[in-house]
This record gives C-alpha cells, structure tokens and sequence, in this order.
C-alpha cells in the first residue's frame, strides 16, 4: 500500500484494554456487491444492504478499485450535482483531480483525503490526471458520503484537502499497528479532518499475528471495512477478509486481528475503521442528493433542474481524452 508509512517503535500509542472496557460484539458482516460509478470506474458498494440505523450518519461508501489500469482505461466522473451531505475521497494509490462551482479544487494524491461539504448545493467533477489517463497506473482509494443534520443542510459549501503529511500517526499498545487518524478522535488525539457531523475515520494497517484492541466512543456506530488481507474482528474472533465490512454492537472498544500469514499481494492487514454519532434523522436519497424529506427532493431536483446549484464555470476541467492506442501492434 503506498499510503502514508511510518515507524510504530516511535510513535505515539493508544491504550491497551483495561478493567472496565466493554467490548463491542459484531453484529454482522457483509460482502459488499461490486458495480460501476461515473464515467464507468469499478467500485464496490461497502455498505448496501446495511440498515441505515446501523450507519448513521454514513449514508454509503464506494472502495474504488483496487485496479491496475492500462493506458486509456482511468476514468473519473464528469460534472455533477450534490446537496445535503459530505463527501470524503481518501486516496491509497493513484491520483484524482477535482474541482468545483464554489471555488474549491486540487489534485489528491496518494495517502490524501479530500473533504468536500455539499451543504446547500453544488456541481463539481473527479476525474484521473492527463498522466494517468496516458499511462495507466494502480489506483486505489474510498468515497465516504456523511449524512448533515437537518440544521445543516444547507450550510454553505466548502472544500477542505488533508495532506498526507497532515494525517496523525499513532501506534497500537503493542506497536503492531500504524494508525492513520484522518478525522475524529482516537484515544484522545484529534485528526486533522474538520467534520459537522462527529465522526471518527482511521486507516490501520495490522501486521501478521498482531492484534488492534482500539478505544471508541461509545455513543459512536462502529465498522471495520477490510480492503486488503485476511483476519478477525470482536473478542470472538470472527474471520473477515477483503472486500467485507463488519458492523459492531454497544460498547466502548474494538478489536481486529490480522491473520499470522497474509497473502501475496499485502504485508499487512489493511482496515478503515469508521464511527459515528447518529444524528437520529429522517433520510430521503434520490442519487447526490441526501434530504430529510420527500417534498425537499423534489424542490433540490427543481433546483438543480433551474441551475441554483451551480453553473460549470469557462474555466471548467474535463475529462481527458486518451491520445494513445490500445492496439499493442501500434
């Protein structure tokens, strides 16, 4: 994984299991189906199929890739709308530019995260840069979308990078585990996501045989969504692998396991651990639009429809056009 690397014998450690810590049972875990987003990219949908009370405030979570494209292949998605939630791209590998109709945009690189707030509306795009379109390359990465309460719906957007140099590391109590705290609190150290809906998001990579035993808000959701590798989650030691997301039950601790040999393609077990306080709110989806109501979908369709959620601006990105051949004869 090209993600932020660092040396756990140095950094700072979250507390082991103590006397009086409740363990959080897992209540499931599930196989996410796999499909196409935007201009036709793979993503598996992490979470569907999950009761949304088990979520909150997580509305859905789309693991792109992983993928090794050849030149020609990366695709993005053109322009389009949002209104009434965040978006999070965390990037693993590869690269992603963005921009969008209030003024925010950039290029996402590798161990990066993008924090995006729709609030009140906007159009925007994420496409792969000219020179991954050309040469093809490994992209991997997660769109997290994070539900606003009704009085923040229409917040004025905003576009918020964290740098992979920003993200705090921290270590498990055994120094078998390196945490990247993108977002949220863990063991009372802050990451350097700034969220309206408290949540906690963290990439830990476990190494074979090692044990994560994490610290959580225990009014906080908790899920594990494993994307690379093969373990267990809760005291119980239940089997997960790639591509599966555990939900866990009350309590105030989590724990994951990384399995003594993993297999070829990864060194380490590679989980997102998400939490969340539930806003305990109405939900309406109706594609990029997150509301509390059915009549506010259909005033945001109207909306968009008469362009008050933005206007593509001249000096709009596009996708690239590959310039190549795919025709290995050329």
């Amino acid at each position: 994984m090209a993600a932020v690397t660092a040396d756990t014998l140095v950094l700072p450690r979250v507390a082991d299991a103590g006397l009086g810590d409740t363990e959080r049972p897992v209540l499931g875990i599930s196989t996410g189906p796999q499909g196409f987003e935007g201009e036709g990219f793979p993503v598996r949908r992490t979470m569907a199929g999950i009761d949304y009370q088990h979520l909150d405030p997580f509305i859905m979570m789309d693991h792109m890739g992983e993928v090794d494209y050849a030149a020609g292949e990366p695709k993005g998605t053109n322009w389009h709308p949002h209104r009434g939630f965040e978006t999070v791209t965390y990037l693993i590998d590869g690269e992603f530019i963005h921009q969008d109709t209030h003024g925010g945009g950039g290029v996402i690189h590798e161990g990066s995260t993008q924090w995006m707030t729709a609030g009140a509306g906007l159009l925007h795009i994420e496409t792969p840069p000219e020179r991954l379109v050309e040469q093809g390359g490994l992209f991997n990465g997660f769109q997290l979308w994070v539900n606003l309460p009704a009085a923040k719906k229409f917040t004025t957007p905003a576009y918020q990078p964290v740098d992979a140099k920003d993200l705090l590391l921290l270590a498990s109590a055994d120094g078998g585990a390196l945490l990247r705290v993108i977002a949220g609190e863990v063991d009372g150290h802050v990451g350097p996501g700034s969220t309206h809906s408290p949540i906690t998001m963290l990439h830990a990579s476990i190494a074979p045989g090692a044990r994560l035993s994490l610290p959580w808000q225990p009014s906080y959701n908790a899920l594990a969504y494993v994307f690379a590798g093969a373990g267990t989650v809760g005291a119980k030691g239940e089997p997960i692998r790639a591509g599966q997301l555990a939900v866990f039950g009350a309590g105030d601790r989590i724990t994951v396991a990384a399995e003594a040999r993993q297999d070829s393609r990864t060194s380490s077990l590679e989980v997102l651990l998400l939490g969340g306080e539930p806003i305990g709110e109405p939900m309406v989806q109706y594609g990029p639009f997150v509301m509390n109501t059915r009549a506010e979908l259909v005033q945001t369709l109207e909306d968009y429809q008469q362009g008050r959620l933005g206007v593509i601006p001249p000096d709009a990105i596009m996708p690239h056009v590959y310039r190549g051949s795919r025709d290995p004869r050329r």
